[in-house]
This record gives structure tokens, C-alpha cells and sequence, in this order.
């Protein structure tokens, strides 16, 4: 689960890396139980969530002109870049008239996805990715590319696992969107700013990754899902 240092890519084999590569190689056995968590949920949601995963995307096409999944190319585990798969939420080609980061109210997002991104429904089909061993459950939200370069040393070290649909740095920045809303340049908040405070979290994590801490993380962001909506 998780590669021998000298496999790794000749930019992650730093001092900074190391540290956590030397604490990872130690929970080998919580690595195993994480990916086998990670196919069998998976799975399990799968064949409960294809037909409602129908109606949404029925609903996408009929809200608006567009496909009806976002395939944006992000980074995941030693830098291997994939397609994620999201439920479309925005305009078509919305990368082409705005950020690679979405702000609160953005006029880019459609009138299905504003109800999507609420409950993070846009979200369900990162199953698949899951099963492609390009995601977790839990861990760093994958990034797009063009936010990659903008990584210390350090903070390379969190591409040392595969990146995840939830965090604790998720959980902590749920209102990401609004942090940006009145930003002049929200590329140039979001990779000063955000992303460098995110990635403290991030970081935090792998140092105390276990098994068990994953689930406990999965609780927590349904337990903060639920309680945003009752507000």
C-alpha cells in the first residue's frame, strides 16, 4: 500500500517527505484495513445509489446545456494525475470564464448544482474513483494541477497516500466558497491564503493517520452536513 522510498518520485524523495513516509510505513496494517474499508463501502454505496444517481443525472441534463459529469484533471497518490468524476454543477466550460476555485454565489453554478454542492451530492460518483485506487474516503482533497507547483516540500508529503472526498481540513474549511466570495483574485487568495492553512490540517493528519481516525473523520463531515442544512 504504500511504495518502497526508492520508487517514489525523485521530487518527493526530500527530508520533508521522509518524516511522514517513515510514520506511514509504520500503520501498514491501518493502510490495508483503509483500502479494504475503502472497496467494500464503496461497493455497498454503489448499489444502493445507482438508481437516485440515475434521476440526478436526468436532472442535470434536463437543468442545463452539458454533460453530466466534471472531469477536471486532478492529483492524486506520488503526483499521478486522473480525471475526477463529480456530478457537473456548473455551466458549461465554466473553467474557461472563471477560477479553478468556486466562490460563494458564483453565477457559474447551475440551479441543479446549487442544490448538489449543498449536500454534497456532487460527490457520489468519486465512488468510482475509489474503486480505480485514485481516491479515499478520507484524505487530501485532490488538487488541480494548477495548484500543484504552488506546494512546498512539505506539503508534498500528503500526495504520499491517495487523495480523499472528505478531511479534517474539508470538515474545518466547509465554507470555502464564502471565504472567497469578496476576493479581487481568488487564485491568488486561495494559494496564499487557504491552501497553506488547509494543508497544516492535511499534514496534522498523516502524522496521526490511523484506521480508526479515518472513520471517526467520515462521521464527523456527515455529523457537519447534517447540521449545516438544520441551521
Amino acid at each position: 500500500m504504500l511504495r518502497k522510498w526508492e520508487e517514489l518520485p525523485k521530487w518527493m524523495q526530500t527530508k520533508e517527505v521522509r518524516q511522514y513516509y517513515d510514520l506511514l510505513s509504520k500503520r501498514k496494517v491501518s493502510l490495508v484495513l483503509k483500502r479494504i474499508f475503502d472497496i467494500t463501502t464503496a461497493l455497498i454505496l454503489l448499489f444502493f445509489l445507482v438508481v437516485p444517481m440515475i434521476v440526478i443525472s436526468v436532472w442535470i441534463v434536463l437543468d442545463s446545456k452539458g454533460g453530466v459529469f466534471y472531469r477536471q484533471v486532478r492529483v492524486t497518490s506520488y503526483g499521478k494525475k486522473f480525471r475526477i468524476h463529480k456530478f457537473r454543477t456548473m455551466v458549461a466550460n465554466a473553467e474557461k470564464i472563471g477560477s479553478q476555485v468556486t466562490a460563494y454565489q458564483d453565477q457559474r453554478v447551475t440551479r441543479a448544482g446549487t442544490f448538489l454542492r449543498k449536500y454534497r451530492l456532487d460527490e457520489l460518483p468519486q465512488l468510482i474513483d475509489i474503486l480505480e485506487n485514485n481516491m479515499s474516503f478520507v484524505g487530501t482533497r485532490p488538487e488541480s494541477t494548477a495548484y500543484i507547483p504552488f506546494y512546498t516540500k512539505e506539503m508534498c508529503a500528503t500526495l504520499l497516500l491517495p487523495a480523499g472526498i472528505t478531511s479534517e481540513a474539508s470538515i474545518r474549511y466547509k465554507d470555502e466558497a464564502r471565504l472567497l466570495s469578496n476576493a479581487e483574485n481568488v487564485d491568488k487568495i486561495y494559494i496564499e491564503k487557504i491552501l497553506p492553512e488547509k494543508m497544516k490540517y492535511n499534514l496534522e493528519s498523516i502524522r496521526n493517520f490511523s484506521f480508526l481516525r479515518d472513520i471517526k473523520t467520515m462521521w464527523r463531515t456527515v455529523a457537519t452536513v447534517f447540521l449545516k442544512q438544520r441551521k
